[in-house]
């Protein structure tokens, strides 16, 4: 797609250029100038709208060789934060929309995501293990200052003792420092807060409705503060966008009172590297040939190599590059520290139904 033709379908705050179609849909739609002048114009803007998601469970399983958990809980689906590069996108296309500005501004929340997890937490069979929350879609993502539903799910895994691990861009997940401090304190919660650029302009051309890295960074101290372990993820690596960051953003979170750091590889899987090209020439039109070329050098010379094992951090001298460049780091700024293994044999039962009290 031309640099016009995007512009045809750019919106402002947004980062997708375009809403392709998901790769489920039977008919393709592709914007046209006509040239009756509607370059020249900016489109509306794009007004977020937001469905209550039915879903009778709200706990997600994996046997994922490369996680380190087997269970997560995603309040929303869709992200309003607009990273261009999210490897959630494609996750939309099973709803029937785009992964592109529909994943942006057509999003779904669990307002009974609480009252679910109490259910399931109550099962018999149940056998806790660490649970990741904000693993697809970000559970502090815009919508939450007013619906609340990531904090209802924090009220019922404290009050049951049940170990949570949480990753987010948001400096809204502050907000819950007075429930995740106290877990914590009893080795039920720990935190990562991903900081891609320490650059105001790039993140809020490659992540529009994110808070920006200050925001971040300031986060990163209000759960220190709160007594939270807290990392940073550099994530993703961006060959040729912003790799020349690594250093520094680990620094900065270091001093925010960050203890601990990960990072994983730009990963372009279905309909994301149409997307992401698009995005390139769109906003860094220069640089996207270098780009495309080192992902590829990462990939085996693909845009994406799906392969277990090697998909977070990829392979080849580049990546290779990168991994000692972080190991460096980490170790430079002592952010190698794994932090406490959270404890899973506190757990407490609770009752199915709120007000339903316990048999002695």
């Amino acid at each position: 797609m031309t640099r016009h033709r995007i512009h045809l379908l750019q919106r402002k705050g947004r980062g997708a250029a375009s809403n392709r179609t998901g790769r489920y849909e039977t008919h393709a739609h592709d914007p046209f100038d006509d040239g009756w002048g509607a370059i020249e114009e900016d489109p509306p803007p794009l007004e977020t709208q937001v469905w209550i998601d039915s879903s009778r469970t709200v706990i997600a399983r994996n046997t994922s060789p490369d996680l380190s958990f087997d269970r997560s809980i995603n309040p929303y689906r869709g992200c309003e934060h607009g990273c261009v590069y999210c490897y959630a996108r494609p996750s939309h296309a099973w709803l029937g929309l785009s992964p592109g500005q529909d994943f942006e501004s057509k999003l779904t929340m669990k307002p009974d995501a609480a009252a679910l997890l109490r259910r399931e937490l109550a099962r018999p069979g149940y056998r806790p293990r660490v649970i990741a929350l904000g693993t697809n879609t970000d559970p502090y993502q815009p919508i939450e200052r007013r619906h609340r539903v990531t904090r209802q799910i924090l009220e019922v895994l404290s009050e049951c003792r049940h170990p949570v691990g949480v990753v987010t861009k948001s400096g809204l997940i502050a907000r819950d420092a007075d429930i995740l401090g106290p877990m914590a304190a009893g080795r039920l919660a720990r935190a990562f807060v991903s900081v891609t650029t320490l650059d105001r302009g790039l993140a809020r051309r490659m992540e529009p409705r994110a808070p920006t890295p200050a925001r971040r960074l300031e986060a990163i101290g209000a759960l220190s503060a709160a007594g939270v372990p807290v990392g940073v993820m550099f994530a993703p690596v961006v060959p040729g966008l912003n790799d020349g960051e690594m250093e520094a953003v680990l620094e900065a979170a270091r001093e925010a009172g960050a203890t601990t750091a990960g990072y994983t590889l730009l990963r372009l899987p279905h309909e994301i590297k149409d997307l992401f090209r698009e995005w390139l020439e769109a906003h860094e039109p220069d640089r996207a040939a270098r780009v495309m070329a080192l992902v590829r050098d990462c990939r085996g010379g693909r845009d994406y190599d799906p392969e277990w094992g090697g998909r977070m951090k990829g392979s080849g001298p580049f990546a290779d590059m990168i991994a000692r460049r972080f190991a460096l780091a980490r170790r430079r700024h002592g952010l190698d520290n794994r932090g406490p293994e959270l404890d899973s044999t506190r757990f407490v039962k609770p009752a199915a139904d709120p007000g339903q009290f316990a048999l002695l």
